[in-house]
This record gives structure tokens, C-alpha cells and sequence, in this order.
């Protein structure tokens, strides 16, 4: 079990680190404000499901085994990118629909499996996760494995916190740029054109 000063320091990291910019932040900013709060909150969670899956390999050291096999790190960097290129399309196509004090309807399932798909299909935060988690283990506070389930919860819990206040004042302020539909169809193409722009990063993305 790790102690009480490596869990505070750990925890302060984590969070500098969810308010950093990037991709799962960008994310979820985009989502809440084309979609709404509710919409964005969905995301998040599925974003946090992704980190569990995340936490897990590196407890069981999977992670490490897939961070040194090059084929299926450039395999999940192509299927993160296709994924992004494809809701990149899928914005471009929506049509503005000008609404009167409501929020575009956001199927709750469907914004908790793209953060899910969006967080797993990133391999830098496998690397990420590697490198970072056994850095606050000990091996003299008890099971390593059982160490790191405890700073990924820490993780988890900075990243709802941080990410959450993000779809909060994110769907705050979509939330007059939905209400024109000129307004929407610049949000839709400056969206189309982040997911596009993560997707090229995480082609370039490098072990």
C-alpha cells in the first residue's frame, strides 16, 4: 500500500497533468460543447474506463510486453487515427439544427464508448502509464501490483475532476454558440479539423 506523502504527490501530479493540453482533454471539450454537459460528462467516463483497462495491463505488466512489440504499437497508432478521421467525417456531415433552449440530442451510450474507444486507442497512454505509475511504487510498502491499482484510482479520480470541470464550462459555452446554426457549423468544421489534426499526431506518435 502506498504511503500517504506518495499518494498526495502523486495525486497533484495527476491533476497538473489532466489540466495539461491534450488529447483526451480536447476530447472531451469538443464533445460538451457541440453536444452539452450531459453529453461531455459521458465522455469522461468512458475516458476513466479506458484508464481502468489501462491500469490493469500495467499491474499484470502487459503494457510492458506491447510497448516492446512495434508492430502492435503502429497498428493501435493506425486504428487511434482511423477512429479520429472517422468522427472528423461524421462532424462534417451533421447538419445545423437550430434549437430554442435545449441541447442536440446525445445518445449517453454512444458518448461513453467514443471516450472508451478514444482512450484505448491511444498508445501513448499505455507508454504513459508505464512510465509513470511505477515511479510512486515501493517495493517495501507491500505487492507492486496491488501499488499501482491504487495510484491508477488516484489517476482516475484527479482525471474525473479535472475533466469534468472541463465539460462543465465547456457545455456552458458550446451551449450559445448551438443556439445559431452559422455558429454551429463553424464549431463543427474547427472540430473536424482538431480530430484531424490529433489524428496526425498520433500517426507521428513515437514508442
Amino acid at each position: 500500500m502506498i504511503d500517504g506523502g506518495a499518494a498526495a504527490a502523486f495525486f497533484a501530479a495527476s491533476v497538473l497533468l489532466a489540466l495539461a493540453p491534450g488529447p483526451d482533454n480536447i476530447f472531451v471539450l469538443l464533445h460538451a460543447a457541440m453536444h452539452g454537459r450531459r453529453a461531455g460528462f459521458h465522455v469522461v467516463l468512458g475516458l476513466c474506463c479506458g484508464l481502468l483497462v489501462h491500469t490493469a495491463a500495467v499491474a499484470v505488466g502487459l503494457a510492458a510486453l506491447f510497448a516492446a512489440s512495434k508492430p502492435a504499437f503502429t497498428a493501435l497508432q493506425a486504428l487511434g487515427a482511423a477512429y479520429l478521421c472517422y468522427l472528423a467525417w461524421r462532424v462534417l456531415r451533421a447538419r445545423p439544427q437550430p434549437i430554442a433552449g435545449t441541447t442536440p440530442a446525445a445518445r449517453p451510450r454512444a458518448m461513453f464508448l467514443r471516450g472508451i474507444a478514444m482512450n484505448l486507442s491511444n498508445p501513448k497512454v499505455i507508454i504513459f502509464f508505464l512510465a509513470f505509475l511505477p515511479q510512486f511504487t515501493r517495493p517495501e510498502r507491500g505487492h507492486l501490483a496491488v501499488q499501482t491499482i491504487e495510484l491508477g484510482a488516484l489517476f482516475i479520480a484527479a482525471t474525473l475532476i479535472v475533466f469534468g470541470a472541463v465539460a462543465y464550462f465547456a457545455g456552458a459555452i458550446g451551449e450559445g454558440l448551438r443556439r445559431s446554426p452559422r455558429r454551429q457549423l463553424v464549431l463543427t468544421r474547427a472540430a473536424a479539423m482538431v480530430f484531424i489534426a490529433l489524428a496526425a499526431r498520433l500517426v507521428f506518435a513515437t514508442v
